[in-house]
């Protein structure tokens, strides 16, 4: 697939994308990049972003090949955000979708010692915390400085 027609099926499905309401519920949403809407999962116990790709795919191995290309060079950036910004050793990348059906990508900060390691965070977070508008702030300020965040 050609990039002019990669952006032509981004715009037809971006004029009628909405976020699923269960993702809504549970994130701030941050802003976007070319290719998906950025979201920030509301449980700061782990640095965790969730990129929801504009697309009308549900599972990531079937968005055509240079779309899929675009949305792992997002998921890279935020990435190398997570370890910069919350200084996690380690990134855990996923496109579960068992819960929420719509296709969404997480990006998870971890580190030996965290809550729940090594078992994955999925099911296993038995704290909670939540982010101060600040600590919001500072993640869409650092996002547009280092991962042109829109």
């Amino acid at each position: 697939m050609r990039l002019h027609t990669v952006l032509r099926y981004w715009r037809v499905t971006e004029q009628t994308f909405t976020i699923s309401e269960q993702l809504v519920a549970d994130t701030h949403i941050l802003g976007v990049f070319d290719c998906s809407h950025v979201l920030l999962h509301k449980n700061a116990i782990v640095p965790w972003i969730i990129l929801v790709p504009i697309c009308t795919e549900t599972e990531f191995l079937q968005v055509p090949t240079l779309l899929r290309d675009k949305l792992v060079a997002e998921s890279a950036k935020i990435g190398e955000f997570i370890q910069a910004h919350f200084g996690s050793t380690k990134i855990n990348f996923a496109a579960i979708g068992n819960i929420v059906a719509q296709l969404h990508l997480h990006i998870v900060g971890r580190d030996r010692g965290d809550i729940c390691w090594p078992a994955p965070i999925w099911g296993n977070l038995s704290e909670s915390k939540t982010y101060s508008d600040l600590e919001i702030q500072s993640v869409v300020d650092g996002l547009k400085a280092r991962c042109d965040l829109h």
